[in-house]
């Protein structure tokens, strides 16, 4: 089953032991907002998903759910 980026930007954020706040405050916005992404409340809008590809180190296919593989080659 494939992953929604939804779910996947919540394991990045987990894995990275990082809060919704810490990451609220990278992307300039508020936790409230931040948390309704990851609840699929809202869509992601494309300059958080590029701001979230750079702060994990991974591609936005792979926070996208189209690729496995977390940095394109």
């Amino acid at each position: 089953m494939q992953k929604s980026y939804i779910q996947i930007i919540r394991e990045l954020r987990e894995d990275s032991d990082r809060t919704q706040q810490e990451i609220a405050d990278y992307l300039g916005t508020s936790q409230t907002m931040y948390a309704r992404y990851e609840r699929g409340a809202n869509e992601l809008p494309i300059r958080h998903l590029i701001s979230l590809c750079k702060l994990y180190d991974v591609s936005a296919d792979y926070i996208l759910g189209l690729s496995q593989r977390k940095r394109s080659q």
